[in-house]
């Protein structure tokens, strides 16, 4: 048995009113991204709504502070829909390896200096740390719904609260880690190891080569 799969032609057209809010918002983004680069973050403030051609209001509008810019949610839909549309007798740990490196290829893809500049900002601004890590709670109540639905399990169950709170934990480890090693890793790769450690527990024997001190 497998799941319906939901292809991108299947997906209704968003309205003029959406497409427009969907522009103004990555134009506020790209202008924030942009003097953030050239600036550093704190120094970024009010010239974002110039550079991005919109009034304060409307900035404040789209975001009511600025550490909202740099933590994003469109992914969630698409790692939502990926997630019901695997085979329903698929393990969860090939589950959530395709759904990963999916939602990570486009992201890399379509915009890959951003990915690497909001994973560094989780890392050096302690407010878009803090907003980053409460957001992520809402990627883990979309991944325990979706979960849920694969497994029978009730969403509010403490196995899916324990596991789904352990793979977005592990998540934001992964970001952390990538960014403060200087992005050299591919980050895919670096996912794949945490679901490694989610599935397999750690790696057995000690890395240093002796055993602990009792």
């Amino acid at each position: 048995m497998t799941a319906a799969r939901t292809t991108r032609a299947d997906r209704p057209r968003p309205g003029l009113r959406e497409r427009k809010k969907t522009r103004t918002r990555r134009a506020i983004r790209g202008a924030a991204y942009a003097l953030i680069e050239e600036r550093g973050y704190d120094a970024t403030t009010i010239e974002i709504a110039r550079h991005a051609d919109v009034s304060p209001s409307t900035v404040l509008r789209y975001f009511p502070a600025k550490e909202d810019i740099f933590v994003t949610v469109e992914w969630d839909a698409v790692m939502a829909a990926e997630l019901r549309a695997r085979p329903a007798d698929e393990p969860w740990a090939d589950v959530l390896r395709h759904v990963l490196r999916t939602v990570l290829d486009r992201s890399l893809a379509e915009e890959p200096e951003v990915t690497r500049l909001r994973a560094r900002l989780g890392v050096e601004v302690p407010a878009v740390r803090a907003r980053m890590t409460e957001r992520m709670a809402g990627t883990g109540h979309l991944l325990r719904q979706a979960l849920a639905e694969r497994s029978g399990l009730a969403p509010d169950s403490l196995e899916l609260r324990v596991f789904s709170t352990a793979v977005v934990g592990g998540l934001m480890e992964v970001s952390r880690y990538w960014a403060e090693t200087g992005h050299r890793d591919d980050i895919r790769q670096l996912a794949d190891r945490a679901l490694d450690v989610l599935e397999r527990g750690l790696p057995t024997g000690n890395p240093r080569g002796r055993r602990p001190s009792p």
